[in-house]
Parts: C-alpha cells; structure tokens; sequence
C-alpha cells in the first residue's frame, strides 16, 4: 500500500542523550538524505542497508548542523515497508530539533503518534498483535510482562489465532460444497466431524481466554495495601519485600502518616505495595487524617495484607480491623515471629476461618518468600496455573475472542437442530470475521485510530 507522502520524527526519547536518532519514511526518503548529508569522501552511492559518517548541513546556508552516520533502508526491506533513512546524531534536543526542521523544510510532515508502525501494518510488514506487541515491550514493567511482549511480537499469538481461522475455512468449504451438492441431491446431511471440528476450535479458544485474568494482572499490575495498628511492623514488612529502607521504621507510634507507595515484581505481575498510617484512635487531627485515607484506600486494593504483632495477644484495634476487612481479599499476617509467641493462629482463624495466618519476621526475612507466594495466589486463584506462552493481555482480543465463541455456540445448535447450512455457514462467517479483528484482517479504521494513538511520536 504505497503513500503519496513522507513523514519524519525524532524517534528517540525526549531529553539530553549520547545518541539521537530521526527517523525519515516515504518517497522522499532518499532525496532528503542527499540534500542534507556531506561525505567528506564527496559523491557516494547511498547504497540500501549501509552506514555512512558525514555532516549533516542546512542546504539554504551550508552550516554544520551535526556530525552523524545515515542509512537508507529500501522498500520493501525496512520496518515501515517502504523507503526508510535514519539520521543518528548526537543526542542533544537542540541538534535533533534543527535537523529535523531541514527535514521538514525538505518535505517531509512530522509523523502522528504511531505512524511509523501504522505504515508497517499497513504495508503487511507486521500484523495488528505485532504492533501491539511493541507496545508492550516499551510499556513492558516486569520480566513476564516483557517475555509475552516478545513472543507475540515473534508472531506466537498471530500464529494460533490463523490456526483458528484456518480451521473454521476449511469448515466453511466443506459447508458451502454441501450446500452446491444438496440443491441436486436434496441431501441434508452436515459434512462428517463438521460438529466435532467446530468444538475443537471452541476448546481451543476456551483455552486461549483462560488466561485473561493472568493477561489483566500483567497489564494493569495489581495493588496490595499494608494495614495494621501501630507498631506492628507494617513498614519493616515494606522495607523487607522492598529489599531496601524505603519507610522509616521508629518505636514511635505514628510515624507512617501518609501513604508511602513502591511496586515489586512477583512471579511477573507488577505489584504496588503500600505501607499505611497505624490504625488506632488518632492522637491528632494529621493522624485522624491518614487514618481516614487508609479506610478509603482499601476499597480499591486488590489484596489487603493485614498484619498483626504475634508478641502480643490480640488488640481491640486488631479486632476492629478484622471486623471491618473480613469480606476482603485478604492475607493474614503474624509478624516478629523471632519473639516469644503471645497470639495464636486461632484466634485469627475465628475471624478469618478461610484465611491461613502467615507466620514471618520482617526482621530476619522469615516468612517473605510465603507471603509472596501467598499474594500471588490471592492475587491470581488458588488454582493457578502454570504461566502460558500465549496470554491475552489486551481487552481488544479477549472481546474478539468471545465473540467468536458466541457465533460457534450458533452454529453448533443450528448443526443440532439440523438446520440449513447456509445458517451455519453464515455463523462460521461472522466467528472469522471477530478473529480477524485480532490480527488486522477485518479492523475498523476507527479501531486503527484508537490503538496507533498510544504510541509515542516517532515509534
């Protein structure tokens, strides 16, 4: 799909770097190279795929406007799919922002958010989940997060879902064959295993939407809010899943006020730890005030880690936090297990009798690995399954994906029901169509619009 225009964007991010970088694509992209590049070798054959060392000048006054290296990368063989040249200069913004000016005058537009990708998928270079992917790798904030991020990128996703359709095309021919031979014969009879076939995709799709809940928590990451009365050791318990003194830790009752936030990975979901003012009747009115923020801050967490002092017998304060959090996902914790053991499991399990108390010391680290481990299973399921290649992190695919299986259900029932094929035909059309919309074969433009506008200017 060829473009009548060219357009340019410094592609590296914004701020003072050893290296920047602007990227150039369209027809022009040769002639803008020609016009602004010196060799000090003089002429030079600007061969596709090779590295060039020169200046780049103002063609109006001839000045220098940066020493750099070029490459041009010809169509068909570049990321965009068309004639591609990148300039790489030094990295400071005031260079980038004059060379890309002589772009500009050169006759080149600057590029929309994502239109360097959006020229790739438009030029087939890459499919709708590839672009995606790259998305995720420069958004990607945990190990996991960035190992899904590759593989779908590498085409792991795009693969399984053309599998799907694959399948359901060679459904549909047999279907539509029937449908030419029953009008001479009278015949009725859905094709042999069309049933069985049409279950198996479903299984398989059944399957690929199981990781969605994994999917989600990988995007959005999660939240798990540290709560306890004071002195219980709530932000010796962040410091140690921080692996860093992050809170001030005093015996001084109050000390945490406001809400002190960092984020750990655990098992590749990015989760946002934060450490509360001890609740208990406020000594002032800035302690009332981060005691009111901790009741409102727990409706939103996705896991409540409450913590309680196993050196001493149960509190009223501990009482009223039990009392007030029960119906919450939460993880109960017996903290200074390095201490003589003053409470005991069961009188927490009478308020949580579906909660096993943890047993750690934020002191010595006992415990942490469990709690981890423990969060994660709060977090994910108690039946967790073993991390998938595949997963669907976008909310985009996990729609798609239900809309296929809705339109297989259909045709299943119509199969049953021994209706006419052409019901059945036209239900296995419409499940093409909603897996298409995954990969980019059947995408609206506004669909196009939504998701190239996240990208950032010269990606």
């Amino acid at each position: 799909m060829p473009f009548d225009d060219t357009i340019a964007a410094i592609a590296t991010a914004p701020g003072v770097g050893g290296i920047g970088i602007i990227r150039v694509s369209g027809p022009l992209s040769e002639a803008i190279a020609r016009l602004l590049f010196r060799s000090p070798k003089g002429a030079f054959p600007l061969k596709s795929h090779q590295l060039y060392h020169g200046r780049i000048i103002s063609p109006s006054t001839e000045a220098i406007l940066d020493e750099a290296l070029i490459t041009l990368m010809r169509e068909p063989r570049s990321y965009t799919g068309e004639d591609l040249l990148e300039i790489q200069g030094h990295g400071s913004p005031l260079i980038l922002e004059a060379v890309l000016t002589e772009v500009i005058r050169a006759g080149a537009r600057l590029a929309a958010p994502g239109e360097f990708t959006r020229r790739a998928f438009l030029n087939n270079r890459i499919d709708l989940t590839q672009a995606e992917a790259l998305m995720g790798l420069m958004t990607a904030r945990t190990s996991r997060s960035l190992d899904i991020a590759h593989a779908q990128l590498q085409g792991a996703l795009s693969c399984r879902i053309e599998a799907f359709r694959q399948s359901l095309i060679a459904i549909l021919a047999t279907l539509e064959a029937a449908i030419d031979f029953s009008e001479d014969d009278g015949g009725h009879t859905p094709p042999n295993g069309a049933a069985a076939q049409i279950r198996d995709v479903s299984d398989g799709i059944r399957e690929l939407l199981s990781t969605c809940k994994e999917g989600a928590l990988i995007r959005k990451g999660a939240s798990a809010v540290i709560i306890g009365r004071p002195n219980v050791g709530k932000s010796s318990l962040l410091n140690r899943l921080l692996g860093e003194n992050r809170a001030i830790v005093t015996a001084i009752p109050g000390t945490t006020r406001d809400f002190i936030e960092e984020s750990i990975d655990i098992h590749g979901i990015a989760v946002r730890l934060t450490d509360t003012a001890g609740l208990r009747n406020p000594d002032n009115i800035i302690e009332k005030e981060g005691i009111e923020r901790v009741w409102g801050k727990l409706s939103t967490a996705d896991v409540i880690i409450a913590v309680f002092d196993g050196s001493m017998p149960l509190a009223g304060e501990d009482r009223d936090i039990l009392e007030k959090t029960k119906s919450h996902n939460i993880v109960p914790v017996i903290n200074k297990s390095d201490l003589d053991h003053l409470l005991n499991d069961r009188a927490l399990q009478a308020w949580l009798p579906d909660a096993e108390p943890l047993w750690i010391s934020a002191k010595t680290g006992f415990g942490i690995p469990a709690l981890k481990e423990n969060i994660y299973r709060r977090l994910t399921g108690e039946q967790a399954e073993q991390a998938a290649e595949i997963v669907i992190t976008q909310i985009r695919h996990k729609t798609a994906l239900e809309k296929t299986i809705g339109h297989l259900q259909q045709a299943q029932a119509s199969l049953a029901d021994a209706m006419s094929f052409e019901f059945i035909a036209f239900d296995l059309r419409e499940a093409l169509d909603s897996l298409g919309e995954i990969v980019g074969v059947t995408t609206s433009e506004d669909v196009l619009d939504r998701i190239f506008s996240t990208f950032c200017i010269g990606k």
